[in-house]
């Protein structure tokens, strides 16, 4: 086989193939700068608790018209936006803190969504819901992921320079603005959108891998936020691509490859990147015994 054989056919012979890569770079374009600011706002773990929370509203779209994709979208979206708010009022009114609430939340979401799933549908149907299929992607769900993806960028382009400054000093921006809390919900919203549109493609269990791990791999390579933006969608570029071909040629699960990749990527950063543990120890300075 040559290079064009393995590269390259795959997705040029089968329409599927060709279709899932369209719609996993176009989430990869969206969700790694949102990913980015996840990661400095420190929030990487609510990205894990946002995409459960979108669970039960997904499974109430499905109970409603099965597997069709606008309710399932709306619900999720809805359904993440009310555990967002929750933790918030929760955080705000009581002793408990934000990350504690939205953990309780998203178990609740959890478990609520798998049984809703669970009345109406088969274990297949489950598996869709938590693992996508994104090997399944019609045009109708391309068409779904693009307009998310453009809103999500717009959005994110308008609330940047505040955004970008919460994450430097969250104190000072709340001093000088009354920006803050109104740029962490839509910045929230920005969030649960880019879930609900990983989980056409990846399920509500792996939507958060391509926005936080492309994320986190970037910063052991650059500094400028930037920069980060750039390679966290490069990233997700690549692990894209190369998760589809593994699991073309392996005949496994074309979302966990995805994922796995990413996670590959995450690794060689961690040792071998710029800012990573290897390049970090050798160019530590040497400390003199005195």
């Amino acid at each position: 086989m040559n290079v064009f054989q393995i590269f390259i056919e795959p997705f040029a012979q089968f329409g599927f193939m060709n279709r899932a890569l369209v719609g996993a770079i176009i989430l990869s374009v969206s969700a790694g700068p949102v990913g980015v600011f996840l990661m400095l706002r420190r929030m990487s773990l609510t990205g894990d608790a946002m995409a459960h929370a979108i669970l039960p509203g997904a499974a109430a779209g499905f109970l409603v018209s099965g597997l069709a994709i606008l309710p399932m979208t709306l619900g999720g979206f809805a359904a993440g936006l009310v555990v967002a708010l929750l933790a918030g009022l929760v955080s705000r009114f009581t002793i408990q803190r934000e990350d504690t609430s939205l953990a309780a939340f998203y178990l609740i979401s959890l478990a609520l969504g798998v049984m809703l799933v669970s009345l109406k549908g088969s274990n297949v149907d489950l598996m869709h819901v938590l693992f996508g299929t994104v090997l399944a992607l019609n045009d109708d769900a391309l068409i779904m992921i693009g307009a998310i993806a453009t809103v999500s960028l717009v959005g994110l382009a308008i609330i940047w320079r505040p955004l970008f400054a919460e994450c430097l000093d969250p104190t000072f921006l709340r001093s000088v603005s009354k920006a803050g809390h109104p740029v962490h919900l839509i910045f929230l919203a920005l969030v649960v959108l880019n879930l609900v549109g990983g989980f056409q493609a990846l399920g509500t269990l792996l939507a958060v891998g391509l926005m936080m791990l492309p994320a986190a791999a970037s910063r052991f390579w650059v500094r400028g936020l930037e920069g980060m933006c750039a390679l966290a969608v490069g990233f997700g570029v690549v692990s894209s691509y190369f998760g589809l071909l593994i699991s073309y040629y392996l005949g496994v699960a074309s979302g966990p490859s995805i994922i796995l990749v990413a996670g590959g990527i995450y690794v060689v950063s961690l040792f071998f990147g710029r800012r990573g543990v290897i390049f970090t120890r050798v160019q530590a300075p040497r400390h003199r015994v005195a």
